[in-house]
């Protein structure tokens, strides 16, 4: 069978030296490959019962248009959301457009002029800059008089919790907590340092809201960070709660004001969560819940996979091959233009779709510096889907995630090592 398989990699552009390094590598992950088999398996459980508990039904997969009201489909998969996350409500909209739309949403809604915003971990994800006003943006929340202020992590990726306590004032309404590294190569937070963090600051203000951006987070753990005191978690439905199959959306999932905060800022003050046509896209996105933790599993396994391979060669990575995972995303360091770009160009060429095009670096909205995108995907921008990009600046980090299958996701990280073994800048001699 492993000749089979060789010959059929062969047959894909992977050469035998790769091949074997990389089998040398999967080898060794067995043990790590079962514990996400079973995360995988009990959430599964979870989406499934929510489903049943709702009484979903095929009645809720016929489509609505112009205003939807009495969309019980709509209701429906919000009401199943709740129940995933373990919160009181639900706001789950094709008309959100993209993760930074949810997360724009969720600010907005919650808060006022005079208010300020707090985040403890950091500088946030690049696209919410011109959201607060960070960089200058028409429409920012600095333009409606909300001030921002950040601390940042101590050196070794961790809380720090003096300098949080002593940011906290009378003007602090929000705190924003981004679960992910984004473009950054800072550890990912995983559900129990988060919840820590809300406990924290609730035993300080209780009053004040505690927004989580769960971006590619959801279903790599047990427990969601709703379930450990956030008031709000946000994500997107192209990333891992779409499974692959939603073609747009978001979610909001929190307390039942917050999320009728954040229904009257999405459609309008008295209209609320009663309006928004979901235009058959329904069983689209309840199909995609139901198979994410699935698909989440595959692109762990990917990851996981991807940084040992890279670790093993001599490259910086993060998180490293041995650590716990709290999100999708794997991070790679080469500190070399060259080898960032050989690795996104392996990424496209193993794609289903697009795969005979070069990724180039372009100006990103939302960005400071150019950007390396690879992203052969069924559904534009998914990055649940194989998927990596980058800023083209030091130390020249790629950002790895996706897969909606762990064997696509295995042979995306394999070409991705064929093009840079065939820039001539590693030996793959020497066993792993």
């Amino acid at each position: 069978m492993n000749t089979i398989l060789k010959n059929y990699y062969k047959s894909m552009g992977i050469s035998e030296q790769v091949f074997d390094y990389c089998s040398e590598i999967e080898k060794g992950l067995a043990g790590r490959f079962h514990e996400i088999d079973r995360v995988a398996e009990c959430n599964q459980m979870k989406v499934l019962r929510a489903m049943q508990n709702n009484r979903l039904s095929e009645a809720c997969f016929a489509p609505t248009t112009g205003y939807g009201y009495n969309d019980i489909g709509r209701e429906a998969l919000e009401g199943i959301y709740a129940d995933v996350f373990g919160t009181e409500d639900a706001l789950v909209r094709p008309q959100i457009t993209c993760g930074t739309h949810a997360l724009a949403l969720a600010l907005m809604s919650q808060l006022r002029p005079g208010d300020e915003l707090l985040s403890p971990v950091g500088k946030p994800y690049d696209t919410l800059e011109e959201v607060i006003g960070i960089r200058p943006s028409n429409g920012s929340l600095a333009e409606y008089g909300i001030s921002y202020r950040q601390v940042e992590l101590l050196p070794d990726g961790s809380f720090d919790y003096d300098a949080i306590e002593k940011a906290l004032n009378d003007k602090t309404r929000m705190v924003t907590i981004q679960r992910s590294k984004g473009y950054a190569t800072r550890p990912s937070f995983s559900v129990g340092q988060i919840g820590e963090l809300i406990a924290f600051i609730k035993e300080r203000r209780p009053d004040i809201i505690c927004m989580v951006d769960n971006c590619y987070g959801e279903f790599v753990e047990l427990k969601e960070p709703s379930q450990v005191g956030a008031d709000l978690v946000v994500g997107s439905l192209i990333k891992n709660p779409g499974g692959g199959l939603a073609p747009i959306g978001g979610y909001l999932c929190g307390s039942k004001e917050c999320i009728d905060r954040a229904a009257y800022r999405l459609t309008s003050p008295g209209l609320g969560k009663e309006v928004g046509a979901t235009l058959g896209v329904t069983q689209t996105l309840l199909q995609g819940l139901f198979l994410a933790p699935t698909v989440v599993k595959g692109a762990l396994k990917g990851a996981i996979y991807a940084a040992n391979i890279y670790e093993t060669l001599g490259f910086k990575v993060v998180p490293d091959g041995r650590e716990s995972r709290h999100d999708i995303i794997q991070a790679v360091e080469f500190g070399d233009p060259v080898l960032m770009k050989a690795f996104c160009e392996g990424i496209q060429a193993a794609a289903p779709v697009d795969s005979y095009v070069r990724p180039e670096p372009w100006d990103m909205p939302g960005y400071d510096s150019q950007v390396i995108m690879a992203a052969g995907a069924f559904i534009s921008g998914s990055s649940i889907e194989l998927s990596a990009d980058g800023p083209m600046k030091a130390p020249y980090a790629v950002y790895f995630q996706g897969g909606l299958t762990w064997e696509h996701a295995k042979f995306g990280i394999m070409m991705s090592l064929q093009k840079i073994y065939e820039t001539g800048q590693i030996n793959l001699n020497k066993a792993p």
